[in-house]
């Protein structure tokens, strides 16, 4: 309950500023590997201060970073979404563990070409960020990924 008030708290203190503040900014590549294979990037760029969930946060944490991807019958997911090491440190106010990146992190995703053609895989990022102060409401993005 404490730790759901606090957040709930963070949110509406910063929801004035968070309609003009946006700490982390993203930009998509995509990298052949072979004829059959490609892996869409995902690079956040992380304003200082401020730092960015991993993908696997204990339950009762902060909203961890999600990527979605539409479905597409020119290429097919090959596992997980992959992060970058990070930092993980024992948070006071979740009590936990807790994975988070600063200054920039790189997710890839493998996928499985179906097609010789070019072609458009489409996604999102769902993510929350904080500083040592506050937090932002979480916040969904777009991603276009241009498999060439």
């Amino acid at each position: 309950m404490k730790k759901t008030l606090f957040i709930l708290l963070l949110a509406i203190g910063s929801i004035s500023y968070a309609q003009v503040h946006d700490p982390v900014k993203w930009s998509t590549s995509v990298k052949k590997i072979s004829d059959k294979e490609a892996e869409l990037i995902a690079v956040a760029t992380i304003q200082k201060d401020w730092h960015l969930y991993s993908q696997e946060i204990p339950k009762g944490g902060p909203i961890p970073t999600l990527f979605t991807f539409e479905g597409d019958s020119r290429y097919l997911k090959k596992g997980n979404t992959t992060e970058p090491e990070g930092h993980v440190i024992d948070d006071p106010i979740f009590e936990m563990k807790i994975k988070y990146f600063d200054t920039k992190a790189v997710f890839t995703q493998k996928i499985r070409l179906k097609t010789a053609e070019k072609f458009t895989v489409k996604g999102a990022v769902e993510y929350m960020v904080c500083t040592g102060e506050n937090c932002l409401p979480p916040k969904e993005v777009e991603l276009v990924f241009n498999v060439n």
